[in-house]
C-alpha cells in the first residue's frame, strides 16, 4: 500500500496592505520604498515588492515665440516614477509604523487594505 503524500498548502493571506508611490525624482522613491520595506521587516512580514510600475511620462509642447517665430516649439517633458509595495498579512505594529513614518516632500503615497 502506498504511502499517502502530505501536500502542503501555501500559507493563506487573510489581509494585503497595498502601498503605492509616485514621484518624480527616481531616487526619492527609491529610497522611500527601502524604508518602507525595512519598517514590514523589522517586523517579520512578508513584503512583495517594491515592484517598479512603468514610468509616466508627459509631454507638453508650446511655441518658441507667439508673433515672428511661429513654425519653432519647444517641448517639456515631466516623469512620474511609481512603485508598488505589498505587505502580506500585516500586523497592527506594522500599520502603527508606517503611519509614523517621515518620507521626504515629493513622495505621494496611497495605501489601501
Amino acid at each position: 500500500m502506498p504511502a499517502k503524500k502530505k501536500t502542503e498548502k501555501a500559507p493563506e493571506v487573510k489581509a494585503k496592505l497595498r502601498i503605492k508611490l509616485k514621484a518624480y525624482d527616481h531616487k526619492v522613491i527609491d529610497n522611500s520604498s527601502r524604508q518602507i520595506v525595512d519598517i514590514a521587516a523589522r517586523y517579520g512580514a512578508e513584503v512583495l515588492g517594491p515592484v517598479p510600475l512603468p514610468t509616466e511620462i508627459l509631454k507638453i509642447t508650446v511655441n518658441r515665440s507667439s508673433f515672428v517665430h511661429k513654425d519653432a516649439r519647444e517641448q517639456f517633458e515631466m516623469r512620474i516614477h511609481k512603485r508598488l509595495i505589498d505587505i502580506l498579512n500585516p500586523n497592527s505594529e506594522i500599520l502603527e509604523a508606517l503611519r509614523d513614518i517621515n518620507l521626504p516632500s515629493g513622495v505621494d503615497i496611497t495605501v489601501k487594505i
